[in-house]
């Protein structure tokens, strides 16, 4: 089998589109691109083949890898795409209602534009299954985790994508025990144990973990009853206050954008920084515990690669796990940010979500 892969993430504002060359061995990065949302999936998936097909210079496109949030209970591996699997999956857009539907909506568009392309979803949850039983288990009556309700786990292709990365650059860390800490408008941490998932700050739906940049994380659910019984909130005003007005937006008052944030006197802001590194270094000890230490934390994702200060802040008040912060090297982003003597060796390691999708359509597709 040999020709191109074409990756495509879509997010709920852009659509990250990359090229693969696959032949025999690992597809081969041939470019890649970003597109900002247009009127509909379908200007915006044309927009990506037009792209694609500029790119390609004359070679074949075999197939198209999508990165789909939720998995559900039923979907645990990369696997092509049928109508058949494509309404299984719209009826899990209530466990992520943000990411769910823009995958599916770049599907759809895709078929229409080019029926007999090959497709392949790429889960975000199924990382995640490796996990033992008792980190999925939510206690509640068993009769609601036969039905599906159990704690999934998300952005496991970034996690993948780390994974292989770290056992690149550090083998002997990549083969410890590692928390990621995925830092973006969506956040969530993992602690991986020999590369793999044993733990992660996500659960059921990607509200829950550390604060995000319009979502609360870890929530209390009683909150939502009272904002239910005693607000009077209809079932769409708390679904869009939990996903849209939450987090750094909504702590702050005026922006999730961390930068804003960092650049602000806003007391507020202030607050809202605070909130988000703390909520991190709660996290980070709840996950050393599952992992039965730490060798190592990555950080990763659109804050986690770029933002020194807050990688400084967490380093700096988890140095009782024995993490020891290189400030010249954090300030230059890595990819070691930590001392040669530190006992936890810290990193940044970009993602490449769509490198990970490639790898499991071209997997797929053989």
């Amino acid at each position: 089998m040999s020709g191109l892969v074409l990756s495509l993430n879509a997010g709920s504002s852009n659509l990250k589109a990359a090229l693969f060359e696959v032949l025999e061995g690992e597809p081969s990065e041939v470019g890649r691109t970003k597109i900002d949302r247009g009127d509909s999936a379908e200007t915006t998936v044309a927009a990506a083949l037009a792209w694609a097909d500029r790119t390609a210079a004359g070679r074949a496109l075999i197939g198209a890898g999508h990165r789909i949030v939720h998995g559900g209970p039923d979907f645990h591996s990369p696997l092509r795409l049928t109508p058949e699997i494509v309404r299984e999956l719209e009826a899990l857009i209530p466990l992520a209602p943000l990411h769910q539907p823009e995958g599916l909506a770049a599907v759809r568009a895709l078929t229409a534009a080019r029926p007999d392309l090959d497709q392949v979803a790429c889960f975000d949850t199924a990382f995640h299954w490796s996990q033992p039983a008792v980190a999925q288990w939510i206690g509640l009556p068993r009769a609601l985790h036969d039905k599906g309700v159990r704690r999934y786990g998300f952005h496991g292709l970034s996690y993948e994508s780390i994974a292989a990365s770290l056992a690149r650059i550090s083998p002997e860390a990549a083969a410890g025990r590692t928390v990621v800490a995925h830092l973006g408008s969506g956040a969530s941490l993992c602690a991986l144990v020999g590369g793999r998932s044993i733990a992660t700050t996500m659960g059921f739906t990607p509200l829950s973990g550390i604060m995000m940049g319009t979502r609360a994380g870890e929530l209390d659910p009683g909150v939502v009853l009272w904002m239910l019984e005693e607000r009077g909130m209809s079932v769409a005003d708390v679904r869009r206050t939990l996903y849209q007005e939450s987090g750094l937006l909504g702590v702050s008052g005026f922006s999730n954008d961390m930068r804003t944030l960092l650049a602000s006197d806003d007391p507020h802001a202030k607050e809202a920084v605070e909130l988000f590194v703390y909520r991190i270094l709660r996290e980070l000890g709840s996950l050393q515990a599952a992992a039965g230490g730490l060798d190592a934390i990555v950080f990763t994702g659109g804050i986690g690669e770029n933002a020194a200060e807050i990688r400084a802040r967490v380093c700096r008040e988890a140095r009782w796990l024995g993490i020891e912060l290189y400030d010249d090297a954090n300030l230059r982003h890595g990819p070691r940010i930590t001392t040669a003597a530190s006992p936890v060796a810290g990193w940044v390691i970009p993602t490449d979500e769509e490198a990970v999708i490639a790898r499991h359509t071209a997997r797929v597709m053989r």
